[in-house]
């Protein structure tokens, strides 16, 4: 069997060739369009996801900054007001 690359084609063979690959790819094109149009559908889907997530990180952050700065307001008030001892009248 011979290898395509070293044979030599006639014009015509040429010619019919080309068309073989035209009439291929351009009955392929459909297909490509709807695989085209899942991928794009499949990023749409994960870019929101990316944004939604991200936004739900940086309020989880945002509140448990918060927390901590209760936390430590809370603690202050503790150690700044010592508690008054008082004496019992009997």
């Amino acid at each position: 069997m011979e290898n395509q690359q070293e044979k030599e084609f006639t014009a015509e063979e040429l010619a019919a060739q080309k068309e073989q690959m035209l009439q291929f790819y351009t009955e392929s094109l459909p297909y490509l369009e709807a695989q085209l149009k899942y991928e794009d559908t499949l990023l749409r889907i994960d870019e929101a996801r990316f944004k939604r997530t991200n936004i739900q990180m940086q309020y989880a952050m945002m509140a448990q900054a918060q927390q901590e700065v209760e936390q430590e307001e809370g603690e202050e008030e503790t150690q700044e007001t010592p508690k008054k001892r008082q004496l019992r009248k009997d």
